[in-house]
C-alpha cells in the first residue's frame, strides 16, 4: 500500500480533508480509518447509490455493499492515485453501474410532448405549492440519465460541481455541460406551460 504522494505534487482539497484517514492507514490503524471513512462518507455513498439506482431499497443494499468492498480494499488504497473520496466514489459508481447493467436498459425518458402533458395536469397558479414542486421533480427524473444525475446531486443534494464530478467520475466541464443542458430542457418544458420560474426547482 503506497500512501505517499510525489514530493512536488500539491494536495487537493479532498486529499487534505482526508489526510487524517490516510495517516491512520499509514499507522496500520485500518479499522479506525474505516470507521472514520464511514462516518464521513457513508451518507454520501448512499445518496450516490440512490441517484444512480433510483430505488431506495436497492440503494440501501448497494451502499452497504460498496462500503464492504471499500473495507476489503482499504489496505490497497494508493494515495498517489487520487483522493480517498474519489476512490470511494469510484467503487460506488462501478458497483451501481454493474447493477444497472444487470437490470437491463433504463425506462425511457419522457419526451417533450409527454412532459408538457404532465405539466398541464396542474394549473400555473399552483406552481409554487408542494404539488408543483413534486411535478418538477418528476420532470427532473425524466431527463436523460447524465443530466438527471448531475442536476439531482447539484441541486437536490447541494453538491459542488467538483464533488458531483468526483462522484460521477466526470470532468468538471462535462458536469457543467450536463447541468446547462438539463436546465435548458426544463426551462423549455416549463415555459411551454407558463411555469418557467427557476425558483421552483432551484
Amino acid at each position: 500500500m503506497r500512501l505517499e504522494q510525489p514530493p512536488d505534487a500539491p494536495l487537493s482539497a479532498a486529499a487534505l480533508r482526508d489526510a487524517d484517514i490516510v495517516a491512520l492507514l499509514a499507522a496500520g490503524e485500518a479499522r479506525q480509518a474505516f470507521d472514520r471513512l464511514v462516518e464521513r462518507y457513508g451518507a454520501k455513498v448512499h445518496r450516490l447509490c440512490l441517484t444512480l439506482l433510483r430505488e431506495p431499497a436497492r440503494a440501501e443494499e448497494a451502499a452497504q455493499d460498496c462500503l464492504l468492498r471499500a473495507w476489503r480494499s482499504l489496505r490497497s488504497y494508493d494515495a498517489g492515485a487520487g483522493a480517498l473520496s474519489t476512490w470511494l466514489y469510484t467503487i460506488t459508481r462501478h458497483r451501481c453501474l454493474t447493477l444497472l447493467e444487470r437490470a437491463g436498459p433504463p425506462t425511457a425518458s419522457l419526451d417533450d410532448e409527454q412532459a408538457a402533458a404532465e405539466v398541464a395536469r396542474i394549473p400555473a397558479a399552483d406552481a409554487s405549492d408542494a404539488q408543483g414542486t413534486a411535478l418538477l421533480r418528476r420532470l427532473v427524473d425524466a431527463l436523460p440519465e447524465a443530466q438527471r444525475r448531475a442536476l439531482t446531486l447539484y441541486y437536490y443534494e447541494d453538491r459542488a460541481v467538483a464533488e458531483v464530478a468526483a462522484m460521477l467520475g466526470l470532468p468538471n466541464a462535462t458536469v457543467k455541460t450536463h447541468l446547462h443542458r438539463g436546465r435548458e430542457t426544463l426551462r423549455q418544458r416549463l415555459a411551454a406551460m407558463g411555469l418557467a420560474d427557476p425558483a421552483l426547482w432551484r
